[in-house]
């Protein structure tokens, strides 16, 4: 997905974006209290947000996402897309 469909806030650059189920996202996600039957997509673990504006100038070295919710402090990211910050 093009960067700039991302429409739920800023693009996350994750360390790690995995599946909701994967043991490392459900345990987070179990001390966090979070329903992991509510979760769609993919989880992204400890992410920091990237600005769209001047993509030149910003750098990810592990995976851009956009993710639904991003109200963990980046410790965790919920409902996350990968993106492409070339398009």
């Amino acid at each position: 997905m093009p960067a700039s469909f991302c429409n739920t806030g800023d693009i996350q650059c994750c360390n790690s974006v995995q599946p909701a189920t994967s043991q490392s996202a459900a345990m987070l996600l179990g001390l966090l209290g979070v329903d992991m039957c509510s979760i769609t997509g993919l989880v992204g673990l400890t992410c920091s947000p990237i600005s769209v504006i001047g993509i030149g100038g910003s750098s990810c070295t592990a995976q851009p996402v956009c993710c639904e919710n991003n109200n963990f402090n980046g410790l965790i990211a919920i409902g996350c897309t990968p993106v492409d910050l070339n398009l």
